[in-house]
């Protein structure tokens, strides 16, 4: 499975990815610890500082730093709470940027269950509805699914898109 390149781009020697989303996407989420932070808040719900520091398995300082970093690149958004008896505090809660990160951490989740687990994945991620597996894959604009074989990289001025009908 290959994704094809454009005859523009075929020299890589000729061309440097500028201003590539995918380096400037690792530049915004930063280390390990802030995938996972991102993970536990996208998946699995976690919102409270102690549990962040407890299932990443991070330090608080650690944990503060990737919740203040995520918090000013606009993934996560900060929410007081009070519970009785107790100062204000905050839980940290997905921003719609955030969430748009939720293929990207399903993928890596998927990618790892795959080729890294040494019996078989510890979870399953399901359609609520009929219970079957779902994956991450490639769709295109009209809802068809796409392999890496059907894909191509152009330079954008020259991506096509469908005209509505």
């Amino acid at each position: 499975m290959t994704i094809k390149l454009d005859r523009s781009l075929a020299d890589l020697r000729s061309w440097r990815p500028e201003a590539c989303g995918m380096a400037m996407a690792l530049d915004v989420i930063g280390p390990r610890s802030s995938m996972l932070i991102m993970r536990e808040a996208l998946l699995y719900g976690t919102r409270r500082f102690d549990l962040f520091v407890e299932r990443v398995g991070v330090t608080e300082a650690v944990a503060a730093s990737r919740l203040k970093q995520l918090t000013e690149a606009g993934l996560l958004t900060r929410q007081p709470y009070k519970e009785l008896g107790s100062r204000t505090r905050y839980e940290y809660v997905p921003t719609a940027k955030g969430r748009d990160l939720t293929p990207v951490v399903l993928a890596l989740m998927e990618w790892g269950d795959k080729h890294l687990q040494p019996d078989s994945a510890p979870l399953a991620v399901t359609d609520d509805a009929s219970g079957q597996p779902v994956r991450v894959g490639y769709i295109a604009e009209d809802g068809t699914e796409r392999t890496a074989d059907d894909l191509r990289i152009r330079p954008a001025r020259h991506a096509r898109r469908a005209e509505p009908s």
